[in-house]
């Protein structure tokens, strides 16, 4: 993706790289209202863009697109950055760069979401920024919800509605070359080999049963019958269809763990 040498007319080869110490130089001047020192440290930070915009490739987004928001992310990180704060600019302006790129995505996502919605999810958003330049660290959701004076649950929800749908088929990690892929973590608890044994075993058990206990079984757990219905239907009370369908889970369960 970021073989390409022009990005939005900036040639990425000649992109200039600084030292650690430069740009505390830089920010000195910058807070001074330097804009020559702004341009300079603008220009010297592009490269984090492009590694930023690396993450979302399979987006099929317009890479001068990426790249031009990204660069939004990067002014509004220099604009906000505390230098008494003792932390590496790259460390606070990364979450900034892809926060405002994830923001993009969500405006333009073909899958809609209730303004409201969005709202919480926009002033949530807004608060976790706020409150990582007041502490540096990651808020909780309930830091943020406390903020908002809104429930925890409710804040939850709206974060999760505006996320980005995700291939499964999504790469997430290369093994030798091999790609591992989103489904091939995720676990499916219906049809694991522990389950089909399972429901094997108790097959074989239920042949074992009578007559009557297999029917009773069949109507109660497989067509979903109550135990008043299974009497009407069979002529019978409702206390020996109890008694029956005991004895035989009864039945089962010694035959399953014999």
């Amino acid at each position: 993706m970021l073989k390409k040498v022009e990005i939005c007319g900036v040639n990425t080869s000649q992109l200039p790289v600084l030292t650690n110490k430069e740009m505390m130089e830089l920010f000195k001047k910058i807070h001074k209202g330097d804009q020559n020192a702004r341009t300079t440290f603008i220009q010297g930070n592009l490269r984090l863009v492009l590694s930023v915009i690396k993450r979302f490739n399979n987006r099929g987004e317009n890479l001068d697109d990426l790249f031009q928001i990204g660069c939004v992310g990067l002014i509004k990180a220099i604009d906000n950055f505390d230098l008494s704060h003792n932390v590496r600019f790259s460390t606070y302006a990364v979450p900034m760069i892809i926060g405002e790129i994830r923001r993009y995505l969500r405006d333009n996502n073909s899958v809609r979401v209730s303004r409201s919605l969005r709202d919480i999810a926009y002033k949530a958003l807004k608060v976790r920024d706020e409150l990582v330049l007041r502490s540096v660290k990651e808020p909780s959701l309930m830091e943020i919800s406390k903020e908002l004076g809104l429930p925890r649950e409710e804040v939850v929800f709206a974060l999760e509605a505006i996320q980005d749908p995700v291939s499964l088929f999504e790469p997430i990690y290369h093994d030798n070359g091999d790609a591992i892929f989103i489904m091939d973590q995720i676990q499916d608890e219906k049809n694991k080999d522990e389950k089909w044994i399972e429901n094997i075993a108790v097959m074989e058990a239920i042949k074992k049963l009578n007559g009557r206990e297999k029917l009773i079984i069949k109507m109660r757990y497989f067509d979903g019958k109550t135990q008043m219905e299974v009497a009407n239907e069979i002529g019978i009370s409702q206390a020996q269809v109890s008694r029956v369908e005991k004895n035989a889970l009864h039945s089962i369960k010694k035959t399953m763990t014999n």
